[in-house]
């Protein structure tokens, strides 16, 4: 019911990531789901979440739309954020209202194509959006150009080709390009760490934000706190 709701319901608003990897002390679907709970008390629009096993519980847990991706590295590539046609399947599969993945230009796992994956996905699952998670203003216009309907700016600061960039540098200036590269709703994602950047992004013109480690990675926030002392 939410593919067609999606971009009216969070419009203007606030979209919380719950994720965390395996490595991280809160990694359990049902940890998530509570966290989920959580972002909707606050009045969170959406959430954004990770793996098959933690969009189900999440959503057994709320009514929220999904924005949902799947993190799994291969060894011939280092795309890893949705990165083969079997990890959208699966996410669309679960009826979330989104699914994400990289689009950052770099090889990805088993020689695979975008723009075929994109066609299959309209083919197979035509009432699922999908998100670009885009590093670049080049390949904003890349998803731009294979019909994404959503920009994320989640990659950026993350590849090689944005190393140590910030959404926040210079007042936003690459967010404002972004803006300017595409007429299709992008979502600010990727160091938006207070509620002062959430508004800002807003306030420039995008269509939401989403923010995960500032509310739901407190090993990170905690350090934080632990590195003034």
């Amino acid at each position: 019911m939410y593919q067609n709701t999606f971009l009216n319901t969070v419009k203007g608003s606030l979209i919380i990531s719950c994720q965390a990897l395996p490595n991280e002390p809160l990694h359990s679907s049902f940890i998530m789901s509570r966290m989920a709970l959580a972002a909707k008390g606050a009045g969170a629009a959406g959430i954004r979440a990770n793996s098959v096993v933690d969009i189900q519980a999440i959503q057994d847990e709320v009514d929220l739309p999904l924005i949902g991706l799947s993190k799994v590295d291969y060894p011939d590539s280092p795309v890893y954020i949705t990165p083969t046609i079997k990890e959208m399947r699966a996410v669309a599969a679960t009826g979330c209202a989104v699914v994400a993945c990289d689009v950052t230009g770099q090889p990805r796992p088993n020689g695979e194509k975008l723009a075929e994956i994109v066609a299959t996905m309209r083919t197979e699952f035509p009432d699922t959006l999908l998100m670009a998670d885009t590093d670049t203003i080049e390949n904003v216009k890349v998803a731009d150009k294979l019909g994404f309907d959503i920009i994320g700016t989640t990659m950026h600061g993350y590849t090689p080709a944005t190393t140590g960039a910030n959404i926040a540098d210079n007042d936003f200036a690459y967010l404002k390009e972004v803006l300017q590269a595409t007429s299709r709703p992008v979502i600010a994602e990727g160091k938006v760490d207070t509620p002062e950047k959430m508004k800002r992004c807003l306030d420039l013109g995008c269509h939401a934000v989403v923010v995960g480690g500032a509310i739901t990675r407190p090993l990170e926030i905690a350090q934080r706190f632990i590195s003034a002392l």
